[in-house]
């Protein structure tokens, strides 16, 4: 069973320190070196369990200062060698899970990496592999793709397909679970170059990933699935592929109120991005999104999700029939409201685009003046604003003075001075 108290290992270490663990951690700084030595491939096989054994619970329980210390015995190439096909599967579990917590220390990672770690742990994703040797491996390789620059090795080492091939949208167990999710965060810490997307996509990602979305995995899942689809989408012709495989339903089912805050903003922002394809627009708004990232603008959401909900309507605003759509759900007075001192300046500006966006429908920069949007976009204007706030506030008001009377009441406020909304 992996470790539930301990995140820093899905290893199957178990986090309570029992009397043993206890009475390991005066040996932990006196006899490392004593433990990496019995690694060595001249050791006894009962000898090299027990030194690995230890080591890698040393590892589950220690804090950084036991990790630097491990890693400076020399510990990372014979744990290296240990992930190799001459050993057990228990011993590449063992060696897996040791390097899994060392390599969350950034120079250690550098250090597992040179040592020649990736293409082992790559192949141990493969079916020849137990599941638990199968999850340990993908655990290690998150950890490690943490630092930018290996998580390129480890793309390059013939990852991706084998990663792909983990993400099951219907786990049996705990452990297969946490084997999809850890596989899925993988996947995504690579999807930051055009490259690697296309990579990803090509491997035949996007239907799994899709299927993550719905209520057979964990939140934690779901929201990562939602994420690494977002990266995805922003290459064009992929982000058709990720539609077409039926993200859109997927996606607005996580908008809901039975949805955590996390997991609201990644969906918000994923139809965001996929919404920038026309296509894709209709197929979103189609699939009901509109409603339920309205009703996101409200008090009860978090920032974040009003910030990626206002910024999903601004997309799907630039549709005439979204626009009236989206002002008929209700969203005119939210997003005024959202301009305000209360905001943050990138959701104020959010906000005023979407507004702006509305505003070239006659009937909507009515609603948008009787809201009282124009002393609050008058304030966007001020020099206490970013420029692209106060570009995006000058954008609506330019569009809501294509009307005469509002453009009359820009003038004067404006004029006037407009005291702090």
């Amino acid at each position: 069973m992996p470790c539930q108290a301990c995140k820093r290992c899905a290893s199957g270490l178990k986090r309570a320190r029992t009397a043993r663990q206890l009475a390991m951690l005066p040996l932990a700084r006196r006899d490392v070196r004593k433990l990496v030595r019995k690694l060595g491939a001249n050791a006894p096989p009962s000898q090299q369990r027990a030194a690995l054994q230890d080591i890698a619970q040393l590892c589950c329980n220690g804090g950084d200062v036991s990790l630097v210390a491990i890693a400076a015995a020399g510990a990372v190439p014979p744990l290296v060698q240990l992930l190799g096909p001459a050993s057990t599967a228990d011993v590449q579990r063992l060696a897996g899970a040791a390097l899994g917590i060392l390599a969350m220390i950034d120079d250690i990672a550098a250090s597992i990496t040179a040592a020649g770690a990736i293409p082992p742990l790559v192949q141990l994703l493969g079916p020849a592999s137990t599941s638990l040797v199968q999850m340990t491996a993908v655990t290690t390789l998150m950890n490690l793709a943490l630092v930018a620059e290996i998580a390129t090795t480890i793309a390059a080492a013939g990852a991706i397909p084998p990663l792909v091939q983990l993400l099951r949208s219907e786990c049996d167990d705990h452990l297969q679970a946490v084997t999809t999710h850890n596989a899925a965060t993988t996947l995504g810490l690579f999807a930051w170059s055009t490259d690697t997307k296309a990579a990803i996509a090509a491997a035949g990602a996007i239907p799994p990933l899709v299927q993550l979305l719905g209520p057979g995995s964990t939140s934690d899942t779901q929201s990562t699935a939602a994420e690494v689809l977002m990266r995805l989408a922003e290459v064009s012709a992929t982000a058709s592929d990720i539609v077409a495989a039926g993200a859109g339903p997927a996606l607005v089912q996580l908008l809901g109120p039975g949805s955590t805050a996390v997991m609201q903003a990644k969906a918000a922002g994923a139809l965001a991005i996929l919404a920038k394809n026309h296509a894709n627009m209709a197929t979103i708004a189609a699939a009901g999104a509109i409603p339920p990232l309205v009703q996101l603008l409200g008090p009860a959401s978090t920032d974040e999700v009003h910030h990626k909900a206002a910024g999903a309507l601004l997309i799907l605003a630039s549709s005439k029939a979204n626009a009236v759509t989206i002002a008929a759900a209700g969203a005119i007075p939210p997003l005024v409201h959202l301009m305000g001192p209360g905001s943050h300046g990138n959701l104020q500006g959010t906000a005023a685009g979407a507004l702006g966006i509305l505003a070239y429908n006659a009937d909507n920069a009515v609603a948008i003046a009787a809201a009282g949007a124009i002393p609050r976009l008058v304030q966007l204007l001020g020099p206490g604003f970013s420029a692209y706030v106060q570009g995006v506030a000058g954008a609506a008001l330019g569009a809501l003075s294509e009307n005469a009377e509002i453009r009359a009441t820009i003038a004067a406020a404006r004029g006037l001075g407009v005291a702090p909304c």
